[in-house]
């Protein structure tokens, strides 16, 4: 049993050498990125059965003209069977896919865990299943980068490659679960991608058109949703177009702040079953009061594009107290809209696992209903355009939120236009996602993968000089060859120190390490010679308070800022809990930051 490992490991050595000489990096990374893509696609696939077959063999049998109690048990007991899959067998967080991604690229490790080739796929199709509102795209995602990860490592290659293998499962995955190649592509280029160049978009096509064909193949060649249009796009109707993009760029911002807010109340406490309990609960009261609201809402996305009139329409309320009652649509419709982040927050937060593509897109589509719904029937149309065609409108409100959501309007566009077949709509879809994108702009600069990461300083964006000092590492650049000294030492013993010293600046520090103050040499140089003075004066008197402290965990971006403001070339470093680490010297600093400009130009 010992020399079987040896053995695969000497072949894989012995292929690598082969590969080296025989070859080039471009080719192998593409052959790699086809692999990937062929890979991601049958996980989207897989994925996407797993949760159909588990959310039809719980629900075929659903009263539609009435509530279901069993609304009530299942998102319960998936979150549950999730929250026991992930403590027990992963052991590992695996929520927030994006957000994963992006923090692997931001740290330039680009490494993600093996794990996550499996863990997101089927924490994700069991929480889907059972009911919980969020969407599986960004568990695929996670699930298609970390198999370019870990397919770029077991070859050992370097980290630029890795992380261009991580795009290229992620555009994969995306493509694979949408069948949309070029959306895929545009999704890595504009929300996970920060420096790419020319070399690099061929893999990444490469990947994406191997995704979606291997989709084509197992399930069609058809949309994913189906879209029909009726009326063409008239030139009078572009001011209810970007009415809409900014409504959708205000539905983009309230679930953005909505969901953060919620999640933060999440965070205060560390018991899994008290998540459990207050996720659990809104969750099944929401799904028993609303429906649409169970699993990615994609039933409800088709019923609304390709419903003919109120008679399909109002069918959106079957399954809910609602039934039958076409006059509360709007309402209904309204509310859904409200309260659907509370859904997706409360699945998450109490132990699911999914992600936001599918929320944004189920909020865009009634956002974009009911907006042409209400004018239409209100006869405010007229005032704007004339008669607005609900169906289009839906269309278009897909677009929008997504764009807003995710910082990413060009993705908004291609995903929607490839999602229906929609590209007769392709102007009003430019329209509506610009214009929500600039309104979500006004209020949050960040996406909703983004925001968390920047937060802490950890985002890596498309401006060199922010990308440079967020990839810089405060302990890498602290000096600690400093000599600490007592506030209680005298004067005579502080001049021995000096003696001794090789810098002219020395931190306070009292028993604990916690740093009192500092004791600049040229501060001292008038007293230090005066002999009758060395038992008389004690550091404590001449020691002063430092310009400003910099903590360990402070983002470089942080430090620079911290330097500026204070005009000073050297800042004492302490950890959170005041103690002396170092100090930091603004020099070395700007020494370090020209290498890694140096490094990050030439990658």
């Amino acid at each position: 049993m010992g020399v079987f490992p040896e053995e695969k490991k000497s072949l894989l050595q012995r292929f690598n050498e082969w590969r080296e000489k025989k070859i080039s990096l471009k080719q192998f990374v593409l052959i790699l990125s086809f692999v990937v893509g062929i890979l991601t696609a049958l996980a989207a696939c897989l994925l996407k059965h797993l949760i159909e077959g588990i959310k039809e063999f719980l629900t075929h049998n659903f009263d539609v003209t009435g509530g279901n109690w069993e609304y009530l048990v299942y998102p319960v007991i998936g979150i549950f069977i999730t929250g026991l899959f992930v403590r027990h067998i992963v052991k590992d967080d695996i929520g927030h896919g994006v957000t994963k991604i992006l923090y692997a690229i931001s740290r330039r490790q680009s490494r993600i865990k093996r794990h996550n080739t499996w863990s997101s796929l089927i924490a994700s199709a069991i929480t889907i299943g059972f009911g919980g509102s969020v969407g599986a795209e960004a568990p695929i995602v996670l699930t298609g980068s970390a198999i370019g990860s870990n397919l770029g490592s077991i070859f050992r290659l370097e980290h630029r490659t890795l992380m261009l293998l991580v795009g290229c499962g992620a555009a994969g995955a995306v493509s694979g679960i949408f069948k949309a190649p070029i959306a895929g592509l545009v999704f890595v280029l504009e929300v996970l991608m920060i420096d790419l160049t020319m070399g690099s978009l061929l893999p990444l096509l490469v990947s994406c058109v191997t995704a979606a064909t291997v989709s084509y193949l197992l399930t069609g060649t058809s949309a994913m949703f189906a879209y029909n249009m009726d009326e063409p796009f008239l030139m009078e109707r572009i001011p209810a177009v970007m009415l809409l993009g900014i409504l959708c760029g205000l539905v983009s911002l309230y679930f953005t702040r909505a969901m953060n807010w919620f999640e933060n109340i999440f965070r205060r406490y560390s018991n899994p079953y008290t998540k459990l309990l207050i996720g659990g609960t809104l969750l099944s009261i929401l799904i028993f009061l609303f429906p649409p609201l169970y699993g990615e809402g994609y039933d409800t996305i088709g019923l609304l594009l390709d419903g003919a009139g109120s008679q399909d329409w109002n069918t959106v309320m079957n399954n809910s107290f609602f039934f039958g009652d076409g006059s509360l649509l709007l309402l209904y419709l309204s509310l859904i809209v409200m309260f659907k982040v509370f859904a997706t927050t409360a699945t998450n937060g109490g132990g699911g696992c999914g992600g936001t593509f599918a929320p944004s897109l189920f909020l865009g589509c009634i956002t974009g209903f009911v907006f042409a719904h209400f004018c239409n029937g209100y006869s405010l149309a007229p005032i704007i355009s004339d008669d607005i065609p609900e169906k289009n409108f839906a269309l278009l409100g897909m677009a929008g939120v997504m764009s807003g959501v995710m910082h990413a309007p060009l993705t908004g566009v291609f995903l929607i236009a490839e999602l229906t077949g929609g590209y007769d709509l392709f102007l009003p879809l430019m329209m509506v996602s610009v214009s929500s994108y600039l309104t979500i702009m006004v209020f949050e600069p960040h996406s909703i993968y983004s925001m968390r990461l920047a937060k802490k300083g950890e985002l890596l964006t498309h401006n060199k000089d922010k990308a440079v000092l967020t990839l810089m590492d405060i302990e890498s650049v602290v000096e600690t060859d400093f000599q600490k000294v007592l506030p209680d030492m005298d004067l005579g013993g502080m001049v021995q120190v000096i003696s001794k010293a090789r810098r002219n600046m020395f931190p306070v520090v009292d028993g604990r390490g916690t740093l009192l103050g500092i004791v600049v040499l040229d501060d001292i140089r008038n007293i230090m010679f005066r002999q009758e003075l060395y038992h008389r004066f004690t550091v404590s008197r001449f020691m002063t308070t430092p310009p400003a402290r910099i903590n360990i965990d402070d983002s470089m971006e942080t430090v620079m800022k911290k330097f500026d403001d204070t005009k000073a070339w050297n800042l004492p470093v302490v950890d959170s809990e005041g103690r002396y680490k170092g100090f930091l010297s603004k020099s070395r600093i700007l020494n370090s930051y020209r290498q890694m400009l140096v490094d990050y130009s030439e990658e």
